[in-house]
């Protein structure tokens, strides 16, 4: 039985002065009403300090955003995994659209992070998903397909326990729109059988599998209740208590 994870991506929001209180606010939230859900937050770089500070022996996981493709040297504005890991972070989102879109990132950039991620013992939420134009030419099986068998390319079947997909469709992160539950379960199906595929049928069945884009509190139930549907990668509605803790608990 796959437990559902649901995580919240701050994205460029928060100092670190509001990220504290938020956390100390959002931890009493969930602690006075509970939540049955493997829980993060991914905080900028600059406040994840402030952030652990309050989390750091809660249920709640502090990841990062992103992170450099090489363990030090000569990259000026980049954060290594060896200096998330000595914070302690342990988990970090890589892949995510507007890392892609943004700043060019490619399959076989975010391939190499995958692998360094691993190699120095982090968990991975990696970000797949089509876009409006790619969809609607009929090529949402051959993008995804892609970003797996690429993004995943040397990750030995031993490590995919360290690892999370998140399906974002590109065109619903952000924008209030939302693929119909239906729809998303269909590509969650897709990207499982693209996993057993590549790997095992237990692997695949055990695969954390989380949906992002434009989730809320009044849509998260129906997504939830979807066979392939894990989780949540949830972004504006992360940045309120009153918006994150009903999905926290939408199964309570």
């Amino acid at each position: 039985m796959r437990k559902a994870y649901i995580a919240g991506n701050w994205k460029m929001n928060m100092t670190a002065t509001e990220g504290r209180e938020y956390a100390k606010a959002l931890l009493a939230a969930v602690k006075e009403k509970g939540a049955d859900v493997k829980m993060m937050v991914a905080p900028p770089f600059v406040t994840i300090p402030a952030v652990l500070e309050v989390l750091k022996d809660s249920p709640i996981i502090v990841a990062a955003q992103n992170m450099a493709d090489h363990k030090s040297g000569a990259y000026t504005g980049e954060v290594s995994p060896l200096m998330l890991k000595d914070l302690g972070v342990n988990t970090v989102i890589l892949g995510h659209s507007e890392r892609r879109q943004y700043y060019g990132e490619t399959n076989e950039i975010i391939n190499g992070k995958i692998l360094l991620a691993l190699e120095c013992g982090m968990d991975v939420v990696y970000c797949v998903g089509e876009t409006l134009e790619e969809r609607e030419a009929g090529k949402l099986e051959e993008v995804l397909a892609s970003q797996i068998e690429v993004g995943l390319k040397g990750v030995d079947a031993s490590a995919m326990a360290h690892i999370t997909i998140a399906y974002e469709p590109v065109w619903a992160i952000g924008t209030g729109k939302t693929a119909s539950a239906e729809d998303a379960d269909s590509a969650h199906l897709f990207i499982r059988e693209t996993v057993e595929r590549l790997y095992s049928k237990d692997i695949a069945e055990n695969l954390i599998i989380q949906y992002g884009g434009s989730v809320k509190a009044g849509n998260v139930k129906a997504l939830m209740a979807k066979e392939n549907i894990d989780g949540a990668l949830v972004g504006g509605a992360s940045l309120s208590v009153e918006q994150f803790l009903p999905i926290l608990t939408f199964n309570k």
